[in-house]
């Protein structure tokens, strides 16, 4: 690492620690030349993603819009944020664990709702009943029928 003060391509680290919830490292160096300290942080890249719309378009793939949707889905449950922030952070290490630099939303989608019905009918009701546009009540029902058959 490069001294901040002289130039210098070479520092040894004097302490690392976990910083941001342990997605950082900070590393407290010493310049081997002129004997300064100085503070560096390491993160892991991050390759971006992108999202395909059901109309063709692509998007960058923004995590919050899946917190957004899922807290939608369970207004008036009995479901914590920090478990909302748990499912969240499942589905985002699903799709960057992926390793594709694009995903189509269908295939988020199904993700969410897995996560959903694992955790809450109710609200993988309402999910899927926007994500899968239910036309009318006959596909609905359908819908609850075939949750009622695998809780069985």
């Amino acid at each position: 690492m490069k001294c901040m003060f002289c130039g210098y391509d070479d520092s040894k680290v004097i302490d690392s620690r976990s910083a941001d919830d342990n997605r950082t490292i900070r590393r407290r160096r010493e310049c081997l030349q002129c004997g300064k300290r100085f503070t560096t942080y390491e993160t892991i890249e991050v390759t971006p993603v992108l999202v395909i719309k059901a109309n063709g378009n692509r998007q960058a793939y923004d995590p919050q819009k899946i917190k957004n949707a899922i807290i939608k889905a369970c207004t008036k449950r009995p479901i914590s944020m920090e478990k909302i922030d748990e499912l969240t952070e499942g589905i985002n290490k699903q799709v960057y664990n992926t390793m594709e630099q694009e995903i189509s939303s269908k295939e988020i989608g199904e993700m969410v709702m897995k996560e959903l019905k694992e955790t809450d009918d109710v609200a993988y009701v309402r999910f899927a009943s926007v994500y899968r546009e239910f036309k009318d009540i006959d596909s609905f029902m359908n819908e609850l029928q075939s949750l009622q058959q695998e809780k069985k």
